[in-house]
């Protein structure tokens, strides 16, 4: 997907910033990989930029390094007012293998150190899939901008439709994916940050 297709600015440094903060914890990548339940190669190919990792590897990884999605892109200063013009908020990419479909989480928050709330907007090309179970401290909250999409909290399966919107603790194992033909637009808020 070109950047002009979403109006966005895709994050094109995820696998340095996570070999960064594997070398600043002092890790191997067989340690992380082991730590984060994920495979030698594949954490290589993401660090590399070869490949791009589901939400829940991406979740693991963090979670194994101690740290959070949000942290790695950890904006220096922090202000009362931020704003994110249409076309230069930054986004990431993930998905499960490159010709898999994707979700584009496009940030709408800062990412300043002491912020309470975490806000995205999720595009999942048609298939797309969050990649297993997730499950975090917190709360989330989200409304289906357009789309349709199928969210499972604790097993129970909820389909999801345009002007849905939803709320659950986010200890709960959740996942999602886009059950329709077209692209679905997820609203996301989760607090604490996560992502």
């Amino acid at each position: 997907m070109e950047d002009s297709d979403q109006g966005q600015m895709p994050i094109q440094d995820l696998g340095a910033r996570l070999r960064a903060e594997r070398q600043n914890k002092g890790l191997t990548l067989k340690q992380l990989a082991d730590r984060a339940g994920c495979s030698l190669s594949m954490l290589s190919k993401i660090e590399t930029e070869q490949a791009s990792p589901s939400l829940k590897t991406l979740h693991q990884i963090t979670a194994a390094l101690g740290t959070s999605i949000l942290q790695l892109f950890r904006e220096a200063g922090g202000q009362d007012v931020s704003l994110y013009r249409h076309g230069e908020r930054p986004s990431v990419v993930v998905r499960r293998q490159s010709d898999q479909p994707a979700i584009y989480i496009e940030r709408l928050s800062p990412t300043y150190a002491g912020t309470m709330l975490d806000a995205n907007i999720h595009t999942l090309e048609p298939g797309a899939d969050s990649g297993g179970d997730i499950r975090h401290d917190g709360e989330e909250i989200g409304y289906v901008l357009e789309g349709a999409a199928e969210l499972c909290v604790n097993g129970e399966v909820i389909p999801l439709v345009q002007g849905d919107s939803f709320y659950f603790a986010s200890a709960l194992p959740h996942r999602y994916r886009n059950t329709f033909d077209g692209t679905t637009r997820i609203l996301w808020v989760n607090t604490p940050p996560t992502f």
